[in-house]
């Protein structure tokens, strides 16, 4: 027997390891799973640090690609933004976590799975639905939940055993992904206070450079392929958005919403990627797409959103939404050019094959080749025939004093 740990090389995730080995007296092995943001030097220092703790062999997985092709093209596509702000930074990524954890477990012939959530927050959640859907014939450990452990008594505990805890993961607790980076502290437990600059993951954005710097993105059917005329991976195109994005403080804000629990919750967010690709997308599609599919669109990909951040990836709900999102894509091609400068995201422009914006047929407020007043004036007539007769109606019943 043994256990296979979904290992971040955080403060929870490295508790989980020599106490789950201690417990249960079996081999405990660790699995990162690689949805974005380890760089080289810090695979290495994941590596090393499960190693330490007594790991009996550590896998590292690059999922990068399947979390797009999972999960981040519908939340570009849908203009996904919980509470027209938060784009949903990690949650999408436990599910090709534990994916890859289910898949390892096999491998191994294991039969146990760990994760180290708390029982607090959704992630709790998420990896638990995702686990129970994927492998179903195993058993979840989540000693963190189960124990009701805090911050401070994980890290003495990891103290006396002779383990170097870094003060960073004992007051903060941040998550990365290609779609983000999460930010949780003292600061986050309450709604009153910002996260110092010293707690978020880059530069604060009054120290970004004082020159605006104009990106263009190029797209294809909704899904992002190239950058300032470079063609790109989607992967490729969103780690460069991040890298450039967030050397000029962009994306850096605080999310209040509901929890998966029904409590609210505050989490801050640093997303640089998502804070140019959604507008800039958005743009283009108020350009190629009629008003009802923008319309429609607007509020499937809000409930999409929801389902998702609330561990309903698996619901066939979404398979249908994903359907028609990609069919409302069809046109969703050309470039966009945005600004960026300390902070700030502007549109500059788009150009598409697929443009509606037709000045060869009319001008807003000028000229048409359509329709002549005489059209527009026996237009307007009609369009207000109903609030006429509704208006004469209600007038003449309402009482005279």
């Amino acid at each position: 027997m043994s256990i296979v740990v979904a290992f971040s090389g955080g403060l929870d995730t490295s508790f989980c390891v020599p106490y789950l080995r201690e417990e249960h007296n079996v081999p405990v092995y660790t699995v990162t799973v690689n949805t974005g943001g380890i760089s080289e030097d810090e695979r290495l220092q994941i590596e090393r640090r499960a190693k330490e703790l007594g790991s009996a062999g550590h896998y590292m997985v690059d999922a990068r690609d399947e979390l797009f092709e999972r999960s981040i093209q519908y939340l570009i596509k849908g203009n996904v933004l919980r509470g027209d702000v938060y784009p949903l930074c990690v949650g999408p990524d436990r599910v090709v976590q534990a994916q890859a954890l289910v898949n390892m477990a096999r491998k191994l012939n294991s039969s146990i799975v760990a994760h180290g959530s708390t029982g607090a927050g959704n992630d709790q959640i998420r990896f638990d639905v995702a686990l129970s859907v994927l492998g179903d014939d195993l058993t979840i450990l989540t000693p963190i939940r189960d124990l009701g452990l805090s911050r401070e008594y994980t890290t003495n505990w990891l103290k006396e055993r002779g383990y170097a805890v870094s003060a960073s993961t004992t007051t903060y607790s941040i998550n990365t992904g290609l779609w983000g980076t999460t930010v949780g502290g003292k600061e986050t437990l309450t709604t009153e206070k910002n996260l110092p600059d010293s707690a978020w993951p880059s530069p604060s954005p009054k120290d970004s450079p004082d020159q605006e710097e104009t990106v263009t993105v190029g797209f294809e059917k909704g899904i992002p392929t190239s950058l300032n005329g470079t063609e790109m991976s989607p992967v490729q195109l969103i780690e460069e958005l991040n890298r450039l994005g967030e050397a000029n403080g962009i994306g850096r804000a605080i999310h209040v919403g509901d929890t998966i629990l029904g409590i609210k919750g505050r989490v801050g967010f640093q997303a640089a990627a998502a804070a140019i690709l959604i507008p800039a997308h958005r743009e283009l599609e108020k350009t190629v797409l009629s008003r009802w599919q923008q319309y429609h669109k607007a509020q499937l990909g809000d409930f999409y959103g929801m389902m998702m951040h609330e561990a309903q990836y698996f619901d066939p709900a979404l398979r249908d939404i994903e359907a028609f999102l990609n069919s409302s894509q069809e046109t969703v091609t050309g470039t966009v050019a945005l600004s960026v400068y300390k902070g700030n995201v502007s549109i500059q422009g788009t150009i598409s094959p697929f443009s509606l914006f037709d000045t060869g047929v009319a001008t807003y407020g000028e000229s048409n080749q359509l329709w002549d007043g005489r059209d527009a004036r026996g237009f307007a007539r009609i369009l207000g025939l109903q609030s006429l007769l509704t208006h004469r109606v209600r007038s003449s019943s309402e009482p005279t004093s």
